[in-house]
């Protein structure tokens, strides 16, 4: 070969090099994606002749490789290109699948089952069109924000589920922010401060980690897109096909749609429940004002009930299913039962029937203030406007009327309580003024047996008193039922001290939880507690003059009730004077402590007006 010849050949080597060197910056040296190996696709190195070599500089061997020579993953992926190449496919496989879980997923855990991620979903077609159509720039940005937006509807979703599991309805975005805080304040009690933080930490980083891998995943799938464009472009029209005719002929599979825009839906479901949310309290401060009591003179009020001590009594989570659930029923009825028989030996008659609350599973404080106020409070926006309102409630219409002293028993408030004077009540005992110095019960700080015991040497069993109007909140029936207190002889209760054996005694919540059934065998134990120490109470308490309104707040949470959808609770007044009785008669109560199957329903803000009007003037 002559001079000339080599010296054109090596010029137009070079230049390959130089072409293949520039492919491989802009490519972020991954030849490999395009399909090709590294062993065919030739580097600067490979194709310079020995005679350029010679003709080149020495190499500075302390000098910074350049940019085309750097090894990606530290070296690895030149060393290993097919493992690099399969590890490249596997992520780009795993992006995937992970944007496709995130649209498929449902927001109950009832409804996750395998057919619901084998479906066609609008929503990935119409963002691999979207990521297609747009340039390099914008459509990263893009992929960044819908993905973040995909991590944080995933989120929600989880959100969903815990409140599915917990109050039987879906996260709302309005209103149940300040919740987070009560679950902070659950934790602690369940595990303590540093439980708490641990478990607050893990949380956070787990949300971040959900966003930031979401947005990379949908970058992954833009970036996989833009290099295989053509392939791309054909399968999104394909999968839109495939899609409209699935849709029109209703193909399913398992029973499941196969072509689904369940997500879209979600998203609508969610912006519906928002406008809905913030609609919501205008119509409610319509109602505030709406008062057929409002006007009447304290001398007209409750006129059936002077000179009697009025009890109300809220049982935490005390619901239907406790009477109802034949794995419950037989000894919750044993239990009302054996109450019945004490009470009637002791004097006392009693009616019940069912009230529906506006909550289920949590949220005890919306159900008490609907019970009060006589409007139906459902959400924290609501009871915030009630408690800031001038609205009276059946215990300030007590206090209004100058014949009662007003009081309340709240075991469970740990920290100040400024709703406390809106409720109308001169003094408010909480767990730490209740002389209580036992153990706590898992989230109980106060059994019911010391609760009611409290009540009756702070105020009920004082001497020269005058009529008291008590409400009183028992807590031992709270989640998560273990460990349960149970009933000691009533002389040796002290300062509760006697708990602490009982405690120790008792089951270990992280076990119980473990298995559903022993979750329902606590429930009702700790019911059959809460009861055993009402009723208990009153035949060794009460007198001519007592008058005792108990019921439940809510049903307790989806694990307990086992796919029961109710919202009933039982409610029963008991006392002595069977002129308190007659009163209601028209209300067609079942007679004892355990109300008919079908015995009347009310809503739970319709029982405050019918009290008072049963007890009013108008009645004689």
């Amino acid at each position: 070969m002559s001079q000339e010849a080599a010296a054109e050949q090596v010029a137009r080597e070079t230049e390959e090099a130089e072409t293949t060197e520039t492919v491989e910056t802009a490519e972020g040296a991954e030849a490999v994606d395009s399909g090709d190996t590294a062993e065919a696709t030739p580097t600067a190195e490979a194709v310079e002749p020995a005679g350029a070599a010679k003709a080149a500089e020495p190499a500075d061997e302390t000098s910074a490789p350049r940019p085309a020579d750097r090894p990606g993953w530290f070296g690895w992926r030149r060393r290993y290109p097919r493992a690099a190449r399969a590890v490249r496919v596997g992520t780009s496989v795993l992006a995937g699948a992970l944007v496709l879980a995130a649209l498929l997923v449902p927001n109950r855990l009832d409804w996750i089952t395998v057919q619901q991620f084998l479906r066609l979903p609008l929503e990935a077609i119409f963002l691999a069109a979207v990521l297609l159509a747009l340039p390099t720039k914008a459509r990263r940005i893009t992929a960044v924000v819908l993905g973040a937006f995909l991590g944080l509807s995933t989120i929600l979703k989880c959100l969903d589920m815990g409140f599915r599991q917990t109050l039987a309805r879906p996260f709302d975005l309005v209103f149940d922010w300040v919740l987070l805080n009560n679950a902070a304040d659950f934790l602690k009690d369940s595990l303590g401060r540093t439980g708490e933080v641990l478990v607050v930490i893990g949380v956070i980083v787990l949300v971040v980690a959900v966003l930031v891998v979401s947005a990379l995943a949908v970058v992954r799938l833009a970036d996989v897109l833009a290099r295989h464009r053509p392939v791309a472009v054909r399968t999104t029209l394909v999968l839109g096909v495939v899609w409209i005719i699935c849709f029109t002929l209703g193909a399913q599979s398992g029973g499941v749609t196969i072509a689904t825009k369940s997500y879209a839906q979600y998203l609508a479901n969610r912006v519906q429940y928002v406008r809905d949310g913030l609609g919501d309290a205008e119509v409610f401060k319509k109602q505030l004002p709406v008062d057929a009591f409002a006007k009447t003179p304290p001398d007209q009020l409750l006129t059936g009930l002077r000179g009697k001590d009025v009890m109300f009594t809220f049982i935490e989570s005390y619901g239907r299913v406790a009477i109802d659930d034949p794995a419950m029923a037989p000894e919750v009825d044993a239990t009302l039962k054996e109450g019945d028989a004490r009470l009637k030996a002791a004097g006392f008659a009693s009616r019940s029937g069912w009230l529906r609350s506006p909550v289920t599973g949590a949220g005890s404080w919306l159900a008490h203030s609907t019970f009060l106020s006589g409007l139906w409070v459902k959400n924290q926006q609501r009871y915030r406007t009630l408690t800031t309102s001038d609205r009276a409630t059946l215990t300030s219409y007590f206090q209004k009327s100058g014949a009662w002293r007003t009081v309340g028993i709240v075991p469970g408030v740990r920290k100040s309580w400024p709703e406390g004077k809106y409720f109308g009540l001169d003094h408010i005992y909480d767990s730490t003024h209740l002389g209580y110095q036992g153990p706590y019960f898992s989230w109980t700080p106060v059994p019911d047996q010391f609760s009611l015991e409290a009540f009756q040497r702070l105020e009920h069993g004082k001497k020269d008193r005058g009529p008291l109007m008590a409400e009183i909140i028992l807590a031992s029936s709270h989640n998560p039922w273990s460990p349960n207190a149970r009933m000691v002889d009533w002389d040796e209760l002290g300062d509760g001290s006697v708990f602490h054996q009982i405690k120790k005694e008792g089951t270990d919540p992280k076990e119980v939880w473990k298995d559903p059934e022993r979750v329902r065998t606590e429930y009702r134990r700790a019911i059959e507690y809460s009861l055993h120490s009402l009723t208990e109470w009153v035949e060794r308490y009460g007198t001519d003059d007592t008058v005792l309104v108990f019921l439940g707040d809510h049903q307790p949470v989806p694990t307990v009730t086992a796919g029961d959808t109710s919202k009933d609770v039982p409610v029963t007044i008991v006392a002595r004077d069977q002129k308190v009785l007659d009163r209601i008669a028209d209300w067609h109560w079942t007679d004892g402590l355990k109300p008919a199957q079908n015995a009347p329903t009310w809503g739970m803000d319709k029982f405050r007006d019918r009290f008072m009007t049963a007890y009013g003037p108008q009645r004689g």
